[in-house]
């Protein structure tokens, strides 16, 4: 069976699961994997079986490897991207495409230009729980869909990250930390977003970490910790989003879609599985729905599955650039509707991903 030769760089905390999950599917042979500290390259090539380890510079150049998984952090993104696509490679990375939207815009630009597939994640979207819920949406259940509300809301993650900073810096706050997963579920159940309005404050301009690690210490907040915004999409649904490091408890659902027959809990989006439940006209409560879909435990790097089986098939991914760009739109859009007290319209488009096949396992033939 053919495969596509991929490599990743960057070997920190979150490339644990994508080396575990890319060894086991079907179509992906890992060549090699980089990082700045050529240590933590070597010590996951040796866990993972990898081939090789090696400087970033040299994993791009090595003409056997087509797809480049990027796990750097979020203000690196745009230069690998940017870096692979210069190589002659196809590209993907974690969450966010890129910080900064000219970024993201010039990645696809290049990516059109060279004929190459960007991908992104979260591929969260691809998972049982809000493919189940896609399934329901197209199949009619609860009507057409009027309106949506998203909620992240919890007090921030200096009561328990080891190196929480950066998560108050630029690039970063909940609505670029959490947001995509939101966001990206969205829009892979609604399809395009028209235009946003957005709120955004900074609570304080510090933290203090209560974990055990660094207890004490004080962080800079630089980016807003609590943003509300509104969504206008395309088919003329209205969604309210909320992304929050303020909340010190809250009973909202992650995600519910409401529709003109009935309503439908989504479960969390920066999940895999989860419950699904549905309400239906005349009924008196919520009943859940059993999952219709495969990739029910921690599948990260379904979307690279998904891209490697495209370039072999020569079809569109589903965690594809353009919904990347328009997440990171969409996102930077809330910011800037908050500044400038008006709202966003947006430019950015994409083609609403396919459902995947409802039979579909990591040794498929196929998706």
């Amino acid at each position: 069976m053919q495969k596509i030769n991929v490599g990743i760089i960057g070997c920190g905390n979150i490339s644990s699961i994508y080396f575990e999950n890319l060894k086991a599917f079907y179509n992906i042979e890992v060549l090699a994997c980089a990082d700045l500290d050529i240590s933590r390259a070597e010590e996951k090539a040796q866990e993972f079986s990898i081939p090789a380890a090696c400087t970033v510079e040299e994993l791009l150049a090595n003409p056997d490897i087509e797809l480049v998984v990027n796990l750097t952090n979020p203000n690196s993104h745009a230069e690998i991207h940017l870096k692979t696509l210069d190589a002659g490679k196809h590209s993907y990375s974690e969450k966010p495409l890129a910080t900064e939207l000219k970024d993201g815009e010039e990645i696809m630009r290049l990516a059109k230009e060279k004929n190459l597939l960007v991908g992104v994640a979260p591929d969260t979207f691809l998972g049982a729980g809000i493919q189940t819920a896609r399934k329901l949406i197209d199949d009619g259940w609860i009507g057409a869909p009027l309106a949506a509300t998203a909620f992240m809301m919890y007090r921030g993650p200096e009561s328990f990250h080891p190196s929480p900073g950066f998560l108050y810096q630029q690039g970063a706050g909940p609505l670029f930390d959490m947001g995509p997963y939101y966001l990206t579920a969205l829009a892979a159940l609604l399809g395009p977003i028209k235009s946003v309005a957005g709120m955004a404050k900074i609570s304080s301009p510090k933290r203090v970490i209560t974990g055990e690690i660094n207890y004490g210490e004080e962080i800079d907040v630089d980016v807003p910790t609590h943003v509300a915004g509104l969504l206008d999409f395309q088919n003329g649904a209205i969604g309210t989003l909320i992304t929050s490091f303020d909340v010190w408890g809250t009973r909202s659902s992650n995600i519910e879609i409401h529709g003109t027959t009935g309503s439908l809990i989504v479960p969390d989006p920066n999940n895999f599985s989860g419950s699904v439940y549905v309400k239906k006209q005349g009924q008196l409560d919520f009943e859940e729905v059993p999952l219709t879909h495969s990739f029910r435990g921690n599948s990260r790097g379904i979307g690279v599955l998904d891209m490697a089986d495209a370039i072999l098939r020569q079809r569109q991914h589903r965690a594809d650039g353009l919904l990347g760009l328009h997440v990171l739109e969409a996102m930077q859009g809330l910011y800037t509707s908050s500044k400038d007290q008006k709202y966003y319209n947006m430019k950015s488009n994409f083609e609403t991903p396919s459902t995947l096949p409802m039979d579909i396992l990591k040794s498929g033939k196929g998706i």
